[in-house]
């Protein structure tokens, strides 16, 4: 042979082993899948039908090993000894073919058989099979046998829009493939021979009679006794496609929206707990719906990992009432439910004490007016108190004193996102509902506090915090704590531990007074930290409960803004909160951070630090900045004539006819409203006819109008001018109050200190000066009498 031709031949040969390498596509199928949602022990909990309209699961990494006996049985059972290409079954077939006179077999190896799903079912032609079995012989090459096995499982068809055998085993059976009987096996396994023909609607005496010759022929291999070969064989052939769970549909759209179309998500959800909190959800909802409210969500997050557990985005309620929304992503004003970041804030920065008493009187700031929900006004309520009953007046003296603009940032670092707008836009209001967020970032704020409190405990030293322990929740991480490696142990975070253990103390109280009854709900011995809020307009219904395991955020309301009547966080939200806790296992209780407290006297009526004056004082913990708060200022020394009477002075009365008493005193106006609250307070004593008042202690104060304020006087209906109520506190209410209005008298008030004045546009000076010689002055403006 000439040099010339061997070189020919060689590159040949050398041309052909390229083509061959090179034959089979780097993907094999590019076909769409369908989004599969299953829980963190992998069951399904929802799924999506694929682009192309197909039930097509992603491919999976195992093949069960019913299945796999039951398959290479009847279609490849020298499966695991040839190279891709059975000369003995295409010798078979090439007989049986000709003895029919036409193709009734191809002898196709598994191998072979995904090749042809790859090409899509070409024709069957000579040639065809030719490309077959080289592509199945590269094919052997390029994967392993379970390989192969598990890409035609994924593709095979099953009749119908069914393809693969995970899709198949939720549609015909509505389990899992590990799961799967031998019987159901023998059936899934000779379905794709022909699913065309032989399927559940049609020919299904044919195909149970090839699902137990099948059967028959499993039996003979010693995989199973004649008891479970007669009981295989009478289970009944399923007569129709079952629906996919939808468990966790709203958490499917969300994967999808997020660019995971077309995956296997294996989420952090626990099954039983979220079919559980799913059956919670529509308990209530069947409730709720005779009030016209017709949305709610229910959020269950691990504190230690931050893993949701159970996310209920909506009830299943129908596409008229909006359950398609997943609003536990969705943006809604907040009420009350951002107070806890705040009151732990202020004990951080040591603004305030945790039972401190903060003013809850009418208040006008800059034009902002807020109002308490039920209307009523407690004068002075301690903060802790205040927080549980979810009071606006203390939360926005609160808010003021530590800056909105200071809390706005410091929500951004907890995890809200959804403050959009600059601090200014929202101002005071920002504590009250003024701004929008959703149960996701606030429920994470919750669990984030937990976690910062539990994991202080954690590091020795000086340094125990990191502040990525503030972090979102997740659905897809799994086993492992977000926020731990690679990042530096500081000495502080966002909240210190004992300025979140104090706030959590106050959230456990379960009696709510003033909150409605939906705290009567819960009659578990659980401890739980727990909020609700209530939006303007009776539209939102928030609830939201921690301890050092879970997190538990819920809402209630309609998803298209509608407000209803009753539509409060305690009388909707609360109820549902309980009953996923008692849901939960566990009873535990956070731990103290002692070393981040100091023991202090505080005056047991003031909850301040207590002074030579306060009688009644108790030892408490309080953060390290407590220390920097203010002492007692409203228990003032007084000196009584000697029967308690009344209040004289050195310059009306000699040594020996004074008794020096400490008293607790209030401003004029947190007075007028808490004496009616608390009918164990002790006016002052009015001071001796002879005894002319020389203290600094007022006894008067103006509800309204405030200092400077601009007031709007609209006209009637019949075009004259309209009026104004003026309303002052008095230490006495016996006594008599003199009105001038810009140094003309208008009028004389006693025991209700109000007067109803028509002031026209403009400046106005208002003096008041009551029966003992004391004066009041206020300048105020009419901005129009239009």
């Amino acid at each position: 042979m000439s040099g010339k031709r061997k070189l020919f031949i060689l590159l040949a040969i050398a041309t052909g082993l390229l083509l061959y390498l090179f034959s089979l596509p780097k993907v094999l199928f590019n076909d769409p899948y369908s989004t599969v949602l299953e829980a963190r022990n992998q069951n399904l909990l929802s799924a999506s039908i694929a682009s192309d309209g197909q039930w097509r699961f992603p491919e999976g990494e195992r093949i069960p090993e019913k299945f796999k006996e039951a398959i290479i049985l009847f279609e490849d059972k020298r499966f695991y000894s040839h190279p891709g290409v059975d000369p003995l079954s295409i010798g078979r077939a090439a007989q049986q073919n000709l003895k029919a006179g036409k193709i009734i077999s191809g002898g196709s190896t598994l191998s072979m058989q995904v090749i042809r799903l790859a090409r899509k079912n070409k024709n069957r032609t000579i040639f065809e099979k030719v490309i077959e079995i080289v592509l199945a012989t590269r094919l052997e090459l390029r994967y392993s046998k379970e390989e192969i096995l598990g890409l035609y499982a994924a593709h095979a068809p099953f009749g119908g829009n069914v393809v693969g055998l995970e899709s198949a085993c939720w549609r015909y059976f509505g389990r899992a493939p590990d799961d799967l009987s031998w019987s159901e096996a023998a059936l899934l396994a000779v379905l794709p021979n022909n699913p065309s023909l032989i399927h559940l609607g049609k020919n299904r005496q044919r195909l149970m009679e090839k699902r137990n010759h099948l059967l028959d022929r499993i039996s003979k291999t010693e995989k199973f006794d004649e008891l479970t070969l007669h009981l295989a064989k009478s289970e009944p052939i399923p007569k129709n496609p079952l629906p996919l769970p939808r468990i966790a549909p709203h958490l499917l759209d969300r994967v999808i929206s997020e660019g995971k179309a077309g995956q296997k998500i294996v989420s952090t959800l626990d099954q039983h707990l979220q079919t559980r909190t799913l059956q919670i959800i529509q308990d209530h909802h069947q409730r709720l719906k005779a009030n016209q409210v017709f949305n709610a969500a229910a959020l269950v997050v691990e504190v230690k990992t931050g893993n949701v557990l159970a996310y209920v985005g909506n009830t299943q309620s129908g596409q008229e009432n909006n359950q398609y929304v997943d609003v536990i992503k969705a943006p809604r004003s907040t009420g009350s439910i951002l107070k806890p970041f705040l009151f732990a804030a202020m004990l951080d920065e040591g603004k305030m004490l945790q039972h401190a008493l903060l003013p809850d009187v009418p208040t006008i700031i800059n034009g902002f007016s807020p109002r308490n929900f039920s209307k009523e006004y407690d004068g002075a309520v301690a903060a802790d108190k205040a927080l549980i009953r979810s009071l606006n007046i203390p939360a926005v003296h609160e808010l003021r004193e530590y800056r909105y603009e200071k809390f706005y940032e410091l929500l951004k670092n907890l995890g809200l996102t959804t403050l959009n707008q600059p601090a200014d836009h929202y101002g005071l209001s920002l504590i009250l509902g003024g701004a929008e967020g959703n149960l996701w970032d606030i429920t994470g704020g919750y669990a984030s506090m937990a976690r910062t409190l539990n994991n202080y405990f954690d590091q020795p030293g000086k340094k125990r915090y990191n502040k990525k322990d503030f972090h979102a929740p997740s659905y897809n991480e799994t086993g492992a704590e977000l926020g731990k490696e690679g990042n530096e142990i500081e000495e502080n975070s966002w909240l210190s531990a004992a300025s979140i253990y104090f706030t959590f103390d106050a959230l456990k109280e379960v009696y709510r007074p003033g909150e409605g009854t939906g705290w009567k709900y819960f009659s578990s011995s659980k401890k739980i930290a727990w909020k609700t809020g209530t939006s303007f307009g009776f539209r939102d219904g928030w609830a939201v409960g921690v301890n050092p395991d879970y997190a538990v955020g819920i809402w209630v309301g309609n998803a298209d803004g509608e407000g209803r009547p009753g539509l409060t966080g305690t009388e909707t939200a609360a109820p549902i909160l309980f009953d996923v806790f008692s849901s939960l296992p566990g009873n535990s209780w956070f731990k103290h951070p002692v070393s981040e407290m100091e023991n202090i006297s505080v005056c047991r009526v003031s909850g301040q630090r207590a002074t030579e004056h306060c009688d009644l004082t108790d030892k408490i913990s309080v953060t390290h900045a407590g220390l920097q708060t203010q002492s007692c200022s409203y228990h003032k020394k007084i000196h009584l004539s000697i029967d308690h009477k009344y209040r004289v002075h050195s310059e009306c009365a000699s040594i020996s006819e004074i008794y020096s008493a400490n008293w607790f005193v209030l401003p004029p106006v947190q007075e007028y409203y808490f004496k009616s609250k608390n009918l164990s307070y002790k006016l002052l004593p009015p001071f001796r006819a002879d005894c002319i008042n020389p203290s600094a202690i007022a006894s008067m104060e103006l509800i309204y109008p405030k200092a400077n304020a601009r007031i709007f006087v609209p006209r009637e209906l019949n075009n004259e001018q309209g009026s104004t109520v003026f309303e002052v506190a008095h230490r006495n209410p016996t006594i008599n109050v003199y009105w001038h209005l810009d140094g003309n008298f208008v009028g004389t008030t006693r025991r209700s200190h109000k007067i109803v004045l028509s002031p026209s546009a403009g400046r106005h000076t208002l003096s008041l000066v009551d029966e003992n010689g004391e004066t009041l002055q206020r300048e105020f403006r009419v901005i129009s009498g239009i």
